[in-house]
């Protein structure tokens, strides 16, 4: 069975940093995409960063926020630097089943979901 776990949200001050963490168990995901999405209340679920042969941002976040992963870990991670507050939301890791050249950005392309994890950024 397949799960991904994330970790590492919390409250921040604008500014500052978080460092998301999502780990996979079940199998691997050394050659899949995998990515993150993000929830605000009242909001769809949006794109946030996605990484495989490349890696892919929001605009919102690029040039903030850096997408990396171990697969010895079979982890990973969403750094996120200078958050603002339009950041604060529920950030969601996703597993693309297959594997493929493409970076995925789309809910839809993503077969494996975490259950979330709460970033709060205060003014």
């Amino acid at each position: 069975q397949v799960q991904l776990v994330e970790s590492g949200g919390g409250l921040v001050q604008a500014g500052g940093s978080l460092r998301l963490s999502c780990l996979a168990s079940g199998r691997t995901f050394s050659s899949n995409a995998m990515g993150w999405f993000r929830q605000a209340p009242g909001n769809e679920r949006e794109f946030v960063a996605a990484i495989n042969w490349s890696d892919i941002y929001a605009d919102s976040v690029k040039g903030r926020f850096t997408i990396s992963r171990d697969n010895a870990k079979n982890t990973v991670y969403l750094q996120m630097n200078s958050l603002k507050p339009e950041d604060t939301a529920v950030y969601y890791c996703a597993a693309r089943k297959t594997t493929g050249w493409r970076t995925p950005t789309k809910r839809y392309e993503y077969d494996y979901w975490g259950q979330g994890t709460q970033v709060t950024v205060s003014s």
